[in-house]
């Protein structure tokens, strides 16, 4: 499963088109995007269990419209007229490889649910959340082999979810959460996690920088540096900090391929090569 990553450039063109028909759902103010972004998970569930399915809704070769009229015959009653729209939108394209359907799909979900709570213009820091109970799950073997237990029920991984986050998080967060521990999809829990925050920063235009410290930065910092980013790359950045002592002082910022390596060790390193030179 790509989930995000890059895809063909096929896929690239028709994953631009099922967002464009998700934005012209979303442009109606009567549409119920959360609702859209559940049905959409539900759509991508089936498409994973259903390969042949999946194929077929996918394959080139075959008449667009005969796949748009699979689909609407396959989840009539079952989805909002909303929801079929963009299924169908997406079953119209060209996609390099069957997955990429249904990661598009995964992917236009996540942007519905961000946009159910963004058009009332709150504030709500879902990728801050999604990225610390990642590093919670990444730290935590006990609980890391829990919810990546193929046998264990859905259920039960549902309830140590919702356990863990209580009313901590948003709905959004608690829903995307309850997402990457039941569906995995090829992934692990916490590379599921990863994966829909950088989808919530994509729906908001916005770069990730993982930062590296080795103490926790104050508000102030944490401001600062996020100017200072989105000065240089001329857009928003979020921040996604993890506090390593090890790392022995100062900070390390990735943004995509780009690496600002300003830690003690890393400086003590080319110094030593120095020397050896």
């Amino acid at each position: 499963m790509t989930s995000g990553a890059e895809v063909g450039g096929a896929s690239r063109a028709s994953r631009v088109a099922v967002e464009r028909a998700l934005g012209e759902v979303a442009d109606d103010s009567s549409a119920d995007l959360a609702a859209v972004g559940d049905e959409l998970l539900a759509v991508v569930r089936l498409l994973d269990s259903e390969h042949g399915l999946r194929r077929t809704l996918s394959d080139a070769t075959s008449s667009a419209d005969g796949r748009r009229e699979m689909v609407g015959a396959l989840l009539d009653g079952k989805v909002s007229a909303a929801t079929l729209r963009i299924v169908q939108a997406a079953v119209s394209e060209r996609w390099a490889r069957a997955g990429d359907l249904a990661d598009a799909l995964e992917r236009a979900a996540v942007f519905a649910l961000v946009g159910s709570v963004d058009r009332d213009g709150s504030d709500v820091a879902i990728e801050d959340e999604l990225f610390r109970f990642a590093r919670i799950v990444d730290g935590t073997a006990g609980l890391r082999r829990a919810l990546s237990d193929a046998a264990a029920p859905a259920d039960s991984k549902r309830a140590l979810v919702r356990d863990l986050l209580g009313d901590q998080v948003s709905g959004v967060t608690a829903r995307l959460a309850d997402e990457a521990a039941t569906h995995l999809r090829g992934r692990s829990v916490e590379g599921a996690l990863q994966g829909y925050a950088r989808m919530v920063a994509a729906r908001r235009r916005e770069l990730i920088a993982h930062v590296v410290t080795a103490v926790a930065l104050s508000d102030e910092h944490r401001e600062r540096l996020a100017t200072t980013l989105a000065r240089q790359y001329g857009r928003q950045v979020h921040l996604d900090i993890e506090v390593d002592p090890g790392i022995g002082g100062g900070i390390r910022v990735q943004v995509g391929d780009d690496l600002i390596d300003g830690t003690v060790n890393s400086r003590l390193a080319d110094a030593r090569r120095r020397l050896a030179g």
